[in-house]
């Protein structure tokens, strides 16, 4: 009944193909099981002969059998092209299987052009807003070829962490780029009314939209970075939703997984979300910015997505200069102790943002940001410490260092005399004496006294250790002279004094 009410939709006139013959105007069934009609309209028989195919997509699967080619848009009048435009969308919800090249190519072909007529057709702009059936459809047909749980070798990566890795490429992408297609031009056409589209392009639509981030294939990732960022402008009221569920990937990945191949492409996403922020920035913003983006600062793949990442930062601090203290003091809570490239990129970053920091932000957090340079200052990795000592290259920077050099100076210095007396490196040793230089050309009276501060401490630390030395001698002295302890003798020792090191 349900097959009766669908064909009626369409003209039962004979058309000719390209080559002349007849062809025959039968539809596919409506619903999305992928059973498709039989050539010689006995349903039954068809539905016997047909065989169960695995598609691309892992879920869900589809029965195939023959399929036949609907009619061109061309050759029905207006008052038929909508109800021949959902008919087509049916024919586009069985799946194939992609993984075996020499399966139904006949009937993929078929398929492959039906999508492309619906492209064209849709960006040609129809004469009349969508239906409400014609949006329906064309979400199922989305859903059904586009929404799919990804085999277990796709998450068997770290976040596509070594760069060396080949991306893997899906092989049902000649079918899937022109899906993504129709529904770009589809949700950015003129004739979708959004206040009806958004019942059908809802909640659970978006979040399995977002979890196809995760795609392997850097090429679906594009499109749907592009797709997301259109249904971000074109349905306001999803807005705030899909800012919740782009922060739920985020948490995840932080604090759960660290796997994810789309974090680049979603951080790029909201990099253009941010730019749109009305001011003064509201309190949701804000905590998205100290929940979500300034932990991403602790996964190892940080080096994938930092450039996008580092611009959402960024965006953030030109919007309002007031957070540069707050971002700064999550740099410092996620640096990298351990890991010299990182190191390296969050002195990059941290550069950037001290180049939009203002004066009284800068001061808030200056002690503890240059007690962590000093520490970069003296790094045996020759980059974290020309990276730290190339600040002082930069004339904000600098300016900001000079307004309170009486308080950086004190801090730094130590670390400048270390490099210069015992760093490895020529081109840091170098650098090293060019900043002394500056900071004694800046204030040489409060160079001096810092120098003769230095002194003294490593007087202090030379009597220290020496001490030190002395008294280890007296107790291996003492020790010689004792009987060795024998038996199940329990020995009290006093744990020193923790401290913290670079």
């Amino acid at each position: 009944m349900m097959l009766k009410q669908i064909l009626s939709k369409i003209p039962r006139k004979t058309f000719k193909s390209d080559n002349g013959d007849p062809i025959l105007n039968n539809n596919l069934n409506g619903s999305c099981n992928g059973t498709p009609r039989a050539q010689n309209g006995n349903a039954a028989s068809g539905k016997a002969n047909a065989t169960k195919r695995t598609s691309s997509a892992v879920f869900p699967t589809s029965v195939v059998a023959g399929i036949e080619p609907l009619v061109s848009f061309k050759d029905v009048p207006n008052s038929e092209k909508m109800n021949l435009f959902l008919s087509k969308l049916n024919l586009c919800c069985v799946t194939f299987d992609f993984y075996d090249p020499s399966k139904n190519t006949s009937e993929k072909d078929i398929k492959r052009h039906t999508l492309i007529e619906l492209v064209d057709f849709v960006a040609s702009g129809p004469t009349s807003k969508f239906p409400e059936p014609a949006i329906f459809a064309m979400c199922r047909m989305c859903s059904v070829n586009l929404f799919r749980v990804f085999p277990p070798n796709y998450r068997s990566g770290s976040g596509a962490e070594n760069d060396d890795d080949e991306p893997m490429f899906d092989p049902s992408w000649t079918h899937l780029q022109i899906v993504y297609d129709l529904l770009l031009k589809f949700i950015t056409s003129t004739s979708l009314d959004a206040k009806v589209a958004k019942k059908y392009i809802d909640h659970s639509f978006i979040v399995k939209l977002l979890d196809l981030f995760d795609s392997e294939d850097p090429r679906e990732r594009e499109c749907l970075k592009t797709i997301l960022h259109r249904v971000y402008g074109k349905f306001m009221v999803h807005r705030p939703f899909i800012r919740k569920a782009m922060s739920n990937i985020f948490y995840r990945f932080v604090f759960e997984t660290e796997k994810h191949n789309g974090i680049a492409e979603l951080l790029e996403i909201f990099g253009s979300v941010i730019s749109g922020f009305a001011l003064p920035l509201k309190e949701e913003h804000k905590i998205f910015l100290w929940r979500a983006l300034i932990p991403l600062h602790k996964p190892k793949s940080l080096g994938v997505y930092f450039q996008q990442l580092s611009y959402c930062i960024t965006q953030f601090i030109d919007k309002e200069p007031k957070l540069a203290s707050t971002v700064i003091k999550g740099l410092l809570k996620y640096w990298p102790i351990t890991n010299s490239q990182k190191e390296v990129m969050f002195l990059g970053e941290l550069e950037e943002i001290l180049e939009a920091t203002n004066m009284l932000e800068f001061q808030k957090i200056m002690i503890p940001l240059f007690s962590r340079i000093a520490c970069c200052i003296n790094n045996y990795h020759f980059q974290v410490a020309e990276r730290a000592l190339f600040l002082w290259n930069n004339d904000q920077i600098l300016n900001l260092i000079g307004h309170n050099r009486g308080v950086i100076l004190p801090i730094i210095f130590p670390a400048l005399e270390r490099n210069a007396q015992n760093h490895w490196n020529q081109a840091v040793l170098n650098l090293t004496l060019n900043v002394r230089k500056i900071f004694q050309e800046m204030d040489e009276p409060l160079f001096l006294e810092c120098q003769m501060q230095f002194r003294e401490d490593e007087a202090k630390l030379s009597l220290i250790a020496e001490q030190r030395k002395v008294n280890w001698e007296r107790l291996e002295n003492a020790a010689d002279r004792l009987q060795p302890v024998t038996g199940n003798i329990a020995v009290l020792v006093t744990p020193s004094t923790p401290s913290v090191a670079c």
